[in-house]
C-alpha cells in the first residue's frame, strides 16, 4: 500500500530541503498547507461515508441495484453507465457525488450481471469526469479558466472539442466490450439468487428514491456538495426509520461503522456490507500521507524546479502542450490533488502560452484536459483513492478501463502537434511568432 512510501517520499524530500537551506518549521508548515488544501475532500469522505451506510439500511441502494438487474443486461451494461453518470455529472458537476451514489448502484448491478467490475469502474469514471469537466457547475470547470486567464464559456465550448471525442471513444469500446467480451451464462441463476434476496430482506418501494432524487436536486439547485450530501444522509435515515423499522441507534450505528449485511447470500453480503465513517479511515490517512508529501516538495521549491526543467524543451506549439499535459500527470503523482495539478502548471505555462501568442483557452484546456483527467487515475491521488475507496476497486485495476481518462490527455497533445483548434491570442504581436517559445 502506498503509505509508507509516502512518508519515506516526504522525509527524504525533507531531509533534502533541510540540506539546501530550508528551516524545518517552513517545510513542515509546507506540509500542513497541503494538507489544509485536502480537508474539504477529506469532509467529503466522510459524509460519503456516512451516506452510503445509511442509504444501504434504508434500502435506496438496494432498490437501485434491484432495478438495474431487472432492466439491464450484460451487453448494453457498459454502455449505458458511462451515458447515465455522464447525464447526471453533468447536472451535478460533481464526479465525486455521481461516483458516490450512482456508482455506487452501478456496480452492484455489474456484480449481478457477472460484469468484471474493474469494466463497470472503467465506464463510472468515464462518465463522471465527463461532467466534471465540462459542467458550469464543477469546481475544476471553474478554477482551470480562472488560473489561466480565459473566461469560463469559452473554456466550456474550447474543451468541446477534445472531450466529447473523448466521451464518444469511451462508448465505442464499452459497447465493443459489452458486445465481444462480456457473456453472462450464469446470469439467470446470479439473477435469481439476488433478486429474491433483495426482495426478501428490504421493502423495495419506489418512496426509497427520494433520497437520492433529493441529492440531485440540490446539486443542480447549485447546493454545494457537503450540505447536499449531509440533507441526502439524513434523508436515507429517515426513510429507513419510515420504510424499513429502523431505530435511530441502528441508523447512527450503519453512519459510523457501515452496514453489515446477513441475508445468508454471500454475493448480497459483500455487495452490500459497506459504508461508514471507519470504512473510510484508511483512505484518509492516505490523503493524509500523499498531501505531506506533496506539500514538502512544493515548499521546497521541487515541483518548480521539475516544471521549468520540462518547460526548458518546449520549443514548438506542439512541445509546449506536450510539456503543460505532461507536466499535469506529474503533479497529479507527485503532489497528489488535482487541484494542484491544475494551479501549479497553470501558474507556470501561462506566460509561454502568452509568449507563444496562444488564447488562453488552450492553456485551460490542457489543464483539464490532463490534471483533471487523471487525477482518478492515480491510486494514491486524492480522486484515485476516493473513487478506489468508493467502487470498491482499486486503481490499478480500473486504469486501462477509463477510457475517456486516457483518450483526452493524448487528443491534446495530438491538437497541438497538428494545430487543430489551437487558437491565437486575439491580440497578435506581428514580430512576434506564433510558434516560439522562450525557455
Amino acid at each position: 500500500t502506498p503509505h509508507i512510501p509516502l512518508l519515506i517520499g516526504a522525509s527524504v524530500a525533507s531531509m533534502v530541503g533541510l540540506g539546501l537551506g530550508y528551516r524545518w518549521k517552513t517545510i513542515e508548515q509546507g506540509m500542513v498547507d497541503g494538507i489544509v488544501i485536502s480537508l474539504r475532500a477529506i469532509l467529503i469522505l466522510v459524509i460519503i461515508g456516512v451516506l452510503i451506510g445509511t442509504w444501504i439500511a434504508a434500502g435506496t441502494v438496494p432498490l437501485l441495484i434491484y432495478y438495474g438487474l431487472s432492466l439491464l443486461t450484460p451487453e448494453i451494461f457498459l454502455f449505458i453507465s458511462c451515458l447515465i453518470c455522464a447525464v447526471v455529472s453533468l447536472a451535478t458537476g460533481s464526479s465525486w457525488t455521481t461516483a458516490g451514489t450512482v456508482g455506487v448502484a452501478l456496480i452492484g448491478v455489474g456484480k449481478g450481471l457477472e460484469v468484471p467490475l474493474p469494466m463497470v469502474a472503467g465506464a463510472i469514471i468515464s462518465g463522471s469526469y465527463f461532467g466534471d469537466k465540462i459542467s458550469p457547475l464543477s469546481d475544476t470547470t471553474n478554477l482551470a479558466p480562472a488560473v489561466a486567464g480565459s473566461e469560463i464559456f469559452e473554456h466550456i465550448r474550447h474543451m468541446m472539442y477534445t472531450t466529447i471525442p473523448g466521451l464518444a471513444i469511451a462508448l465505442i469500446l464499452y459497447a465493443f466490450l459489452g458486445k465481444f467480451y462480456i457473456s453472462g451464462p450464469s446470469e439467470g441463476a446470479a439473477l435469481g439468487g439476488i433478486l429474491p434476496t433483495l426482495e426478501a430482506n428490504f421493502n423495495l418501494s419506489p418512496l426509497l428514491l427520494i433520497p437520492f432524487l433529493l441529492v440531485i436536486l440540490l446539486v443542480v439547485a447549485k447546493v454545494p456538495a457537503l450540505p447536499a450530501l449531509v440533507l441526502g444522509a439524513v434523508c436515507g435515515g429517515l426513510v429507513g426509520g419510515v420504510l424499513q423499522g429502523l431505530s435511530m441507534g441502528e441508523v447512527f450505528a450503519v453512519a459510523k461503522d457501515g452496514y453489515i449485511s446477513s441475508t445468508g447470500n454471500e454475493s448480497v453480503d459483500s455487495l452490500l456490507s459497506r459504508g461508514g465513517i471507519s470504512g473510510m479511515l484508511n483512505t484518509i490517512a492516505l490523503i493524509l500521507c500523499a498531501m505531506a508529501f506533496g506539500g514538502a516538495m512544493e515548499r521546497t521549491g521541487m515541483l518548480r524546479v521539475l516544471a521549468n526543467t520540462v518547460l526548458r524543451l518546449a520549443r514548438t506549439t506542439g512541445s509546449l502542450v506536450a510539456a503543460t499535459v505532461g507536466t499535469c500527470l506529474g503533479m497529479n503523482a507527485v503532489a497528489p490533488d488535482q487541484y494542484l495539478s491544475i494551479v501549479i502548471p497553470g501558474r507556470m505555462y501561462r506566460e509561454a502560452f502568452d509568449h507563444a501568442k496562444l488564447h488562453p483557452k488552450n492553456l485551460s484546456r490542457c489543464l483539464e484536459d490532463a490534471g483533471t483527467l487523471s487525477s482518478p487515475l492515480i491510486a494514491y491521488n486524492t480522486c484515485g483513492a476516493y473513487m478506489s475507496q468508493v467502487l470498491g476497486v482499486s486503481a490499478s485495476a480500473y486504469f486501462f478501463f477509463a477510457f475517456l481518462n486516457l483518450a483526452t490527455p493524448i487528443l491534446s497533445v495530438i491538437y497541438g502537434y497538428t494545430g487543430f483548434t489551437m487558437s491565437p491570442s486575439e491580440a497578435r504581436d506581428p514580430a512576434r511568432s506564433t510558434s516560439g517559445v522562450p525557455t
